[in-house]
């Protein structure tokens, strides 16, 4: 995106009664350096994993600090094209894109490889904040070297760029050795649920990423409720990430016909739409964290 733009904050995070909230750069993740009258503010920053422009409205509208864009929710993330970027980064909050090229596993070929690569750049130059990226090696430990091509893109760019390690890491064969590797890659956060199915049981493994990995900010990600978010920011991680989605209603009103595998009956074939409530509590969890 260019330039920097400000969104206002609700009134619990300025300095005093009557005064209007103080506007935070879009770039910069709430409660990290940000002093206040009572010192700095800690509050884990929300991410939303969001699929249209649509969504993004309802996350800023809500509360979250970014979104995380892709298509193809259903099948985990894929990369989104270069237009829905752009129309999402207009929204106004920080667009992080996951580039994923296909489903299915994090091993990828040269060919793949080359390709996300190429998505990287046309995401950022499309107005992305930030990638979401990674690739494993057939015996489960990190590719460093496809992860280091595709952390090199995303920073040649010209600009500040985030670079985030998605999910891939918890399906590596040791996921805490795995996080002490981010550090020396120049990446910025890591996105995990410590291994776990659902990050509310990944927590010990958790805090341990946090220790490992000092300079990259460990959010918690993988089937996280609002319920959940208390004992995650206790473990310490530095943001939440929900992809806070419910089902679209569908619009079609003539028959219908399985076109495909994930088509098993009307009411599943449709497309995640996200969940302005799921959003809110989860803002208002974090605040009251921060002021509990």
């Amino acid at each position: 995106m260019s330039g920097r733009t400000t969104r206002s904050l609700d009134p619990s995070r300025t300095g005093g009664a009557g005064q209007g909230p103080a506007p935070v750069p879009a770039g910069e993740v709430p409660g990290r350096g940000q002093p206040g009258a009572a010192g700095p503010v800690t509050r884990p920053a929300l991410e939303i994993a969001v699929t249209s422009a649509a969504g993004a409205r309802v996350a800023l509208d809500h509360g979250a600090d970014r979104v995380e864009l892709c298509t193809g929710l259903e099948l985990g993330g894929l990369t989104p094209s270069a237009a829905l970027v752009e129309t999402v980064a207009a929204v106004g909050l920080p667009v992080q894109v996951l580039v994923r090229c296909r489903p299915g596993d994090f091993v990828y070929d040269a060919e793949e490889t080359a390709l996300m690569v190429a998505e990287v750049r046309s995401v950022i130059a499309s107005g992305a904040s930030g990638v979401v990226v990674g690739a494993l090696a057939a015996d489960g430990s990190l590719d460093t070297a496809a992860v280091t091509r595709l952390a090199a893109a995303a920073h040649d760019v010209g600009r500040p760029v985030e670079v985030t390690l998605h999910r891939a890491i918890d399906l590596s064969t040791d996921p805490v050795a795995t996080a002490a590797l981010l550090p020396a890659l120049g990446l910025t956060r890591v996105l995990t649920s410590g291994g776990a199915p659902v990050a509310g049981q990944g927590l010990d493994r958790l805090a341990a990423m946090v220790e490992v990995a000092p300079g990259v900010q460990v959010m918690a990600g993988g089937g996280v409720r609002p319920a959940d978010i208390p004992e995650l920011t206790a473990a310490g991680v530095a943001a939440v990430h929900l992809s806070a989605k419910r089902r679209a209603e569908p619009r079609r009103g003539a028959a219908w016909i399985p076109l495909g595998a994930s088509s098993a009956s009307p009411e599943q074939d449709t497309h995640f739409v996200t969940d302005a409530a799921v959003v809110a509590e989860a803002r208002r969890t974090l605040e009251r964290r921060t002021t509990g």
